[in-house]
Protein backbone atom coordinates (compact mmCIF):
# COMPACT_ATOMS: atom_id res chain seq x y z
CA UNK A 1 0.00 0.00 0.00
CA UNK A 2 1.24 3.55 -0.76
CA UNK A 3 1.28 4.69 2.85
CA UNK A 4 3.82 1.97 3.66
CA UNK A 5 6.28 3.40 1.15
CA UNK A 6 8.99 5.87 2.07
CA UNK A 7 9.11 8.63 -0.52
CA UNK A 8 12.71 9.50 -1.39
CA UNK A 9 12.28 11.45 -4.61
CA UNK A 10 12.22 14.88 -2.91
CA UNK A 11 14.80 14.17 -0.22
CA UNK A 12 18.16 15.89 -0.70
CA UNK A 13 21.17 15.03 1.35
CA UNK A 14 22.92 18.04 2.89
CA UNK A 15 26.46 16.84 3.29
CA UNK A 16 27.55 20.09 4.90
CA UNK A 17 25.37 19.24 7.94
CA UNK A 18 26.79 15.76 8.39
CA UNK A 19 29.55 14.86 10.85
CA UNK A 20 31.96 12.00 10.48
CA UNK A 21 31.21 10.53 13.89
CA UNK A 22 30.19 6.92 14.64
CA UNK A 23 26.68 6.26 15.93
CA UNK A 24 26.23 6.56 19.68
CA UNK A 25 28.55 9.53 20.12
CA UNK A 26 25.85 12.16 20.29
CA UNK A 27 24.32 13.93 23.28
CA UNK A 28 21.03 15.84 23.31
CA UNK A 29 21.19 19.30 24.86
CA UNK A 30 18.74 19.29 27.80
CA UNK A 31 17.84 22.93 27.07
CA UNK A 32 17.37 23.29 23.30
CA UNK A 33 17.13 19.55 22.54
CA UNK A 34 19.63 19.79 19.67
CA UNK A 35 21.94 16.84 19.01
CA UNK A 36 25.52 17.59 20.01
CA UNK A 37 28.58 15.70 18.83
CA UNK A 38 30.45 14.37 21.87
CA UNK A 39 33.89 15.21 20.52
CA UNK A 40 32.88 18.78 19.64
CA UNK A 41 31.10 19.13 22.97
CA UNK A 42 34.27 18.23 24.84
CA UNK A 43 36.21 20.86 22.89
CA UNK A 44 33.60 23.46 23.86
CA UNK A 45 34.02 22.43 27.52
CA UNK A 46 30.53 20.91 27.54
CA UNK A 47 28.69 24.08 26.56
CA UNK A 48 26.00 23.80 23.89
CA UNK A 49 27.04 25.52 20.68
CA UNK A 50 23.41 26.36 19.83
CA UNK A 51 21.99 27.85 23.04
CA UNK A 52 25.12 28.26 25.22
CA UNK A 53 23.64 25.98 27.88
CA UNK A 54 26.22 24.66 30.36
CA UNK A 55 25.72 20.90 30.60
CA UNK A 56 26.27 19.26 33.95
CA UNK A 57 29.74 17.77 34.32
CA UNK A 58 31.69 16.16 37.14
CA UNK A 59 35.09 16.31 38.78
CA UNK A 60 36.87 14.54 35.92
CA UNK A 61 35.80 17.19 33.44
CA UNK A 62 36.43 20.13 35.77
CA UNK A 63 39.90 18.87 36.65
CA UNK A 64 40.66 18.51 32.95
CA UNK A 65 39.46 22.08 32.31
CA UNK A 66 41.38 23.59 35.23
CA UNK A 67 44.66 21.79 35.84
CA UNK A 68 47.51 22.51 33.44
CA UNK A 69 47.87 19.51 31.09
CA UNK A 70 45.37 17.72 33.36
CA UNK A 71 48.24 17.01 35.77
CA UNK A 72 47.31 16.88 39.45
CA UNK A 73 47.74 14.79 42.58
CA UNK A 74 44.48 13.44 43.97
CA UNK A 75 44.04 13.67 47.73
CA UNK A 76 42.38 10.98 49.89
CA UNK A 77 41.24 9.06 46.83
CA UNK A 78 40.43 5.79 48.64
CA UNK A 79 38.09 7.17 51.31
CA UNK A 80 34.73 5.35 51.34
CA UNK A 81 31.62 5.81 53.52
CA UNK A 82 30.78 3.47 56.36
CA UNK A 83 27.28 2.65 57.60
CA UNK A 84 27.13 4.13 61.11
CA UNK A 85 23.31 4.14 61.30
CA UNK A 86 22.76 0.79 59.56
CA UNK A 87 20.33 2.69 57.36
CA UNK A 88 17.86 0.89 55.09
CA UNK A 89 15.34 2.44 52.70
CA UNK A 90 14.59 0.59 49.47
CA UNK A 91 17.99 -1.06 49.94
CA UNK A 92 20.69 -1.11 52.64
CA UNK A 93 23.01 1.90 52.57
CA UNK A 94 26.17 -0.19 51.87
CA UNK A 95 24.48 -1.66 48.77
CA UNK A 96 23.51 1.83 47.60
CA UNK A 97 27.12 2.96 48.01
CA UNK A 98 28.44 -0.11 46.17
CA UNK A 99 25.94 0.45 43.34
CA UNK A 100 26.98 4.10 42.98
CA UNK A 101 30.66 3.15 42.98
CA UNK A 102 30.01 0.59 40.25
CA UNK A 103 27.96 2.99 38.08
CA UNK A 104 30.16 6.06 38.39
CA UNK A 105 33.67 4.77 39.05
CA UNK A 106 33.81 7.20 42.00
CA UNK A 107 34.25 6.36 45.67
CA UNK A 108 31.98 9.19 46.83
CA UNK A 109 30.42 12.49 45.79
CA UNK A 110 33.58 14.61 46.01
CA UNK A 111 37.14 14.48 44.71
CA UNK A 112 40.01 16.71 45.75
CA UNK A 113 43.30 17.40 44.02
CA UNK A 114 46.30 19.69 43.99
CA UNK A 115 48.16 20.97 40.94
CA UNK A 116 49.02 24.01 38.87
CA UNK A 117 46.39 26.18 37.21
CA UNK A 118 48.06 28.59 34.77
CA UNK A 119 51.20 28.03 36.81
CA UNK A 120 49.54 28.85 40.13
CA UNK A 121 49.59 26.10 42.77
CA UNK A 122 46.00 25.42 43.79
CA UNK A 123 43.86 22.99 45.77
CA UNK A 124 40.58 22.09 44.06
CA UNK A 125 37.66 20.21 45.60
CA UNK A 126 34.86 19.22 43.25
CA UNK A 127 31.52 17.56 43.94
CA UNK A 128 29.96 14.94 41.64
CA UNK A 129 26.17 14.96 41.24
CA UNK A 130 26.13 11.48 39.69
CA UNK A 131 27.03 9.93 43.06
CA UNK A 132 23.77 9.85 45.07
CA UNK A 133 22.82 13.32 43.86
CA UNK A 134 26.05 14.89 45.06
CA UNK A 135 24.79 14.47 48.61
CA UNK A 136 27.10 15.52 51.44
CA UNK A 137 27.95 12.69 53.79
CA UNK A 138 30.87 12.10 56.14
CA UNK A 139 33.32 11.32 53.32
CA UNK A 140 32.46 14.46 51.36
CA UNK A 141 32.82 16.57 54.49
CA UNK A 142 36.09 14.96 55.52
CA UNK A 143 37.64 15.21 52.06
CA UNK A 144 36.79 18.89 51.70
CA UNK A 145 37.97 19.58 55.26
CA UNK A 146 41.27 17.83 54.50
CA UNK A 147 41.56 19.82 51.28
CA UNK A 148 41.30 22.99 53.37
CA UNK A 149 44.01 21.67 55.68
CA UNK A 150 46.24 20.88 52.70
CA UNK A 151 45.76 24.43 51.44
CA UNK A 152 46.69 25.78 54.87
CA UNK A 153 49.73 23.56 55.27
CA UNK A 154 51.13 24.45 51.84
CA UNK A 155 49.95 28.09 51.71
CA UNK A 156 47.80 27.55 48.60
CA UNK A 157 44.50 29.07 47.49
CA UNK A 158 41.41 26.85 47.57
CA UNK A 159 38.69 26.43 44.96
CA UNK A 160 35.57 24.41 45.85
CA UNK A 161 33.15 23.48 43.05
CA UNK A 162 29.72 22.69 44.48
CA UNK A 163 27.07 20.57 42.80
CA UNK A 164 24.79 18.94 45.33
CA UNK A 165 21.29 18.02 46.38
CA UNK A 166 22.16 18.67 50.02
CA UNK A 167 22.88 16.54 53.07
CA UNK A 168 22.85 12.73 52.81
CA UNK A 169 19.88 11.48 54.81
CA UNK A 170 21.34 7.97 55.17
CA UNK A 171 23.93 9.39 57.59
CA UNK A 172 21.56 11.59 59.59
CA UNK A 173 23.16 14.06 62.01
CA UNK A 174 26.63 12.91 60.95
CA UNK A 175 25.93 14.43 57.55
CA UNK A 176 24.68 17.71 59.04
CA UNK A 177 27.81 17.97 61.18
CA UNK A 178 29.90 18.34 58.03
CA UNK A 179 28.40 21.81 57.47
CA UNK A 180 29.92 23.12 60.70
CA UNK A 181 33.17 21.21 60.28
CA UNK A 182 33.95 22.56 56.82
CA UNK A 183 32.80 26.07 57.72
CA UNK A 184 35.14 26.11 60.74
CA UNK A 185 38.09 24.99 58.60
CA UNK A 186 37.30 27.65 55.99
CA UNK A 187 37.31 30.29 58.75
CA UNK A 188 40.80 29.17 59.78
CA UNK A 189 41.91 29.45 56.17
CA UNK A 190 40.69 33.04 56.11
CA UNK A 191 42.50 33.93 59.34
CA UNK A 192 45.76 32.88 57.70
CA UNK A 193 45.12 35.14 54.70
CA UNK A 194 44.69 32.32 52.20
CA UNK A 195 41.93 32.94 49.64
CA UNK A 196 38.97 30.67 49.03
CA UNK A 197 36.73 30.87 45.96
CA UNK A 198 33.41 29.02 45.88
CA UNK A 199 32.06 28.07 42.45
CA UNK A 200 28.38 27.16 42.51
CA UNK A 201 27.13 25.04 39.61
CA UNK A 202 23.82 23.50 38.61
CA UNK A 203 22.36 22.48 41.03
CA UNK A 204 23.69 23.64 44.41
CA UNK A 205 21.07 23.21 47.12
CA UNK A 206 20.45 22.18 50.72
CA UNK A 207 23.10 22.12 53.41
CA UNK A 208 25.92 22.79 50.95
CA UNK A 209 24.37 26.15 50.03
CA UNK A 210 23.67 26.82 53.71
CA UNK A 211 27.33 26.40 54.63
CA UNK A 212 30.64 26.41 52.77
CA UNK A 213 29.26 27.14 49.28
CA UNK A 214 28.35 30.68 50.39
CA UNK A 215 31.45 31.36 52.49
CA UNK A 216 33.98 32.13 49.77
CA UNK A 217 36.04 35.28 49.63
CA UNK A 218 34.39 35.30 46.22
CA UNK A 219 31.20 33.40 45.50
CA UNK A 220 30.87 32.81 41.76
CA UNK A 221 28.60 30.68 39.60
CA UNK A 222 28.06 29.29 36.14
CA UNK A 223 25.24 30.77 34.03
CA UNK A 224 21.68 29.67 34.80
CA UNK A 225 22.75 27.44 37.70
CA UNK A 226 20.01 26.50 40.18
CA UNK A 227 21.15 27.72 43.60
CA UNK A 228 19.14 27.71 46.81
CA UNK A 229 18.32 25.89 50.03
CA UNK A 230 14.98 24.32 49.15
CA UNK A 231 13.95 23.75 45.55
CA UNK A 232 11.55 26.16 43.79
CA UNK A 233 8.74 23.60 43.71
CA UNK A 234 8.93 23.09 47.49
CA UNK A 235 9.00 26.84 48.12
CA UNK A 236 6.05 27.47 45.82
CA UNK A 237 3.98 24.77 47.53
CA UNK A 238 4.94 26.14 50.95
CA UNK A 239 4.08 29.80 50.39
CA UNK A 240 1.29 29.18 47.89
CA UNK A 241 2.51 31.86 45.49
CA UNK A 242 4.11 32.00 42.08
CA UNK A 243 7.82 32.70 42.21
CA UNK A 244 9.60 35.49 40.28
CA UNK A 245 10.90 34.57 36.84
CA UNK A 246 14.37 33.07 37.04
CA UNK A 247 14.07 32.64 40.82
CA UNK A 248 17.09 30.83 42.33
CA UNK A 249 19.09 31.05 39.11
CA UNK A 250 22.60 32.53 39.03
CA UNK A 251 21.52 35.76 37.35
CA UNK A 252 18.76 36.37 39.91
CA UNK A 253 21.15 35.77 42.81
CA UNK A 254 23.80 38.05 41.37
CA UNK A 255 21.24 40.80 40.89
CA UNK A 256 20.25 40.47 44.55
CA UNK A 257 23.80 40.46 45.90
CA UNK A 258 24.38 36.79 46.68
CA UNK A 259 27.05 36.26 44.00
CA UNK A 260 30.11 38.28 43.05
CA UNK A 261 30.13 37.32 39.38
CA UNK A 262 28.96 34.74 36.86
CA UNK A 263 31.64 33.02 34.80
CA UNK A 264 31.28 31.29 31.46
CA UNK A 265 33.00 27.91 31.48
CA UNK A 266 35.39 28.90 28.68
CA UNK A 267 36.65 31.73 30.91
CA UNK A 268 36.64 29.74 34.16
CA UNK A 269 40.34 28.93 34.35
CA UNK A 270 41.63 32.39 33.52
CA UNK A 271 39.13 34.26 35.71
CA UNK A 272 39.69 32.03 38.74
CA UNK A 273 43.46 32.49 38.47
CA UNK A 274 43.09 36.26 37.99
CA UNK A 275 40.80 36.45 41.02
CA UNK A 276 43.20 34.46 43.17
CA UNK A 277 46.15 36.60 42.13
CA UNK A 278 44.17 39.71 43.01
CA UNK A 279 43.25 38.28 46.41
CA UNK A 280 46.86 37.25 46.99
CA UNK A 281 48.18 40.55 45.60
CA UNK A 282 50.17 38.67 42.95
CA UNK A 283 49.07 40.44 39.78
CA UNK A 284 51.66 39.76 37.12
CA UNK A 285 51.76 42.09 34.12
CA UNK A 286 51.33 40.19 30.87
CA UNK A 287 54.11 40.51 28.35
CA UNK A 288 52.97 42.48 25.35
Amino acid sequence: MPWFKREKDNIQTRTEDKNETPDGLWIKCPNCKKALQSKALKKSQYVCGYCDHHLRIGSEEYFEILFDNNEFTELDADMISGDPLEFVDTKPYPKRIASSVSKTGLNDAARTGVGKVEGLDMVVACMDFRFIGGSMGSVVGEKIARAVEHARAHKMPLLVISKSGGARMMEGALSLMQMAKISARVAQLGKEGLPYISLLTDPTTGGVTASFAMLGDLNIAEPEALIGFAGPRVIKETIGQDLPEGFQRSEFLQEHGFLDYIVHRKDLKSKVVLSFRMLMNQIVAKEE
